[in-house]
C-alpha cells in the first residue's frame, strides 16, 4: 500500500485488500481445523456420488462454528466433479415446507415456481418427476433447521423429502439438517412417522479453541487487509474476543469493523482501540441476524418488551394485542420460540392465587435490541 509514510491514509487508499472477505456469507478457499467432521460428511454424501440415495446426516454446533462453510465446500466439490444436484436452503428465510420446496424448484429447473396457484402436490410432483426422468441425486441441506420446528413445519418437510422414493419410485433425495440450538433434540421433536424413517449419521461441530480461532482469521485478515494492516498483537485480541463470544463469525464481523474503525482515523494499521471500539457492535452478531429473521409481529413483541421487561406474560399480552389485534394462542407462540432463539428468557414462577405464569425479560441490553430493530 502506497501513501504518506508517516502511516496516515491518502484520500483515495483503503486498508482493505478485499472486504468481500469479511462478510458472513463469505465461503473461503481454505478451510481449516474441521478435517474430521467434514470426512464424515463425505463418508455420508459418497453414495449419492455413485448415483444411490446418500446417508441422510444432522449436523450439530452452536453457532459460528463452520458448520454452514463445511457443506457449501462439500457442495462445490460436487458440482465441479459430480452430476449430483444439491441445494442449500436457508430455513430462517424458507421456514415452511412449501417454501422449502418451492427453493428446491428453483434449484432444479433455475427459475421460481408461480407465487400462487399451485398445490404442494404439484409442486412436489414436478420435483421428482424431474429427478426422475433426468436419473439425478438431490442432497438437501436444510441449514438453521429449527426455525422448521420453531413454525411447527420440521416433520412435514423431513416426511415429505424422506418418503419421495417410495412415494415417486427413483426419487432420490438425501437430506443433511443443520442445527445451532443445542437445546433442541432434533430426533425426539419429530413426529413418530418421521422418527421411524429417519436414522442420520451425526456429526458434531465444536467451539473452536482460541488458537484455531487466531490461525482462522489470520488467513482471513491476510486475504482481506494489505500486508502489515493487522500486526499479531491485535490479531491475538480479536481471536480472545471472539473465543469469549465461542462464535467466528464475531471475529469475522470485528476485523471488517476495525478496519474501517482504522479508516476513519485515516490509519494505515489497526490498533487495540479500534478493535475494541469496534466489538462493542460486532458481539451482537447473534442477535442482529435473529432480528433480522423476524416477522411483523414477532417484531413488535419485541418492541412491546422494551417497554414491559419483568413483566408477567398475561400483562405483557394486553399491550401485544393493543399494537397487533392477534389472539393468546399466536402470542405464547411467539413468546416461545423468541425464547428459544435466545432473544427472550420465558421463566415461569408461581403466581399466588393465579398458579404457574411466565415472566417475560430480554436476554439482552435492550437499547442494543432497539439500535437493530431499526
Amino acid at each position: 500500500m502506497t501513501g504518506d509514510p508517516d502511516g496516515m491514509l491518502s484520500w483515495d487508499e483503503s486498508v482493505f485488500r478485499d472486504e468481500h472477505v469479511f462478510e458472513i456469507d463469505y465461503v473461503p478457499e481454505t478451510f481449516n481445523h474441521r478435517e474430521s467432521q467434514v470426512e464424515s460428511l463425505k463418508y455420508a454424501l459418497r453414495p449419492a456420488a455413485r448415483g444411490s440415495r446418500p446417508l441422510n446426516t444432522m449436523v450439530r454446533g452452536p453457532p459460528g462454528t463452520g458448520k454452514t462453510t463445511a457443506i457449501q465446500n462439500l457442495f462445490g466439490e460436487l458440482a465441479a466433479q459430480t452430476d449430483v444436484q444439491t441445494a442449500h436452503v436457508n430455513c430462517q428465510v424458507d421456514s415452511t415446507r412449501y417454501a422449502v420446496f418451492s427453493r428446491l424448484f428453483e434449484r432444479l429447473f433455475e427459475y421460481e415456481p408461480p407465487s400462487s396457484g399451485i398445490s404442494f402436490k404439484k409442486l412436489f410432483g414436478q420435483i421428482t418427476d424431474r429427478l426422475i426422468d433426468e436419473d439425478e441425486v438431490l442432497v438437501v441441506a436444510l441449514d438453521d433447521v429449527n426455525y422448521l420446528f420453531y413454525e411447527n413445519e420440521a416433520s412435514d418437510t423431513l416426511y415429505s423429502m424422506l418418503r419421495a422414493h417410495e412415494t415417486h419410485s427413483g426419487a432420490k433425495i438425501g437430506v443433511i439438517v443443520v442445527s445451532s440450538d443445542l437445546g433442541l433434540d432434533v430426533i425426539d421433536e419429530l413426529d413418530a412417522r418421521v422418527q421411524s424413517v429417519f436414522r442420520p449419521e451425526e456429526v458434531y461441530f465444536p467451539v473452536y479453541d482460541v488458537t484455531e480461532i487466531a490461525d482462522i482469521l489470520g488467513e482471513r485478515a491476510a486475504r482481506g487487509f494489505h500486508d502489515g494492516v493487522l500486526d499479531r498483537p491485535e490479531l491475538e485480541q480479536v481471536a480472545e474476543l471472539t473465543a469469549e463470544n465461542g462464535d467466528l463469525r464475531v471475529g469475522i464481523d470485528l476485523l471488517r469493523r476495525a478496519g474501517l474503525n482504522a479508516e476513519m482515523r485515516a490509519s494505515k494499521t489497526i490498533a487495540a482501540e479500534d478493535v475494541d471500539s469496534a466489538y462493542e457492535k460486532s458481539k451482537f452478531v447473534h442477535l442482529s441476524r435473529s432480528l433480522r429473521g423476524l416477522s411483523a409481529s414477532e417484531r413488535a413483541l419485541v418492541e412491546v418488551l422494551v417497554d414491559h421487561e419483568g413483566e408477567r406474560a398475561g400483562d405483557v399480552y394486553e399491550a401485544f394485542e393493543a399494537e397487533t389485534d392477534l389472539g393468546y394462542t399466536r402470542y405464547s407462540e411467539i413468546i416461545n420460540k423468541l425464547d428459544q432463539l435466545g432473544i427472550i428468557d420465558a421463566e415461569y414462577a408461581d403466581v399466588e392465587g393465579r398458579g404457574r405464569s411466565r415472566t417475560l425479560t430480554l436476554a439482552y441490553d435492550a437499547e442494543a435490541v432497539l439500535d437493530r430493530l431499526e
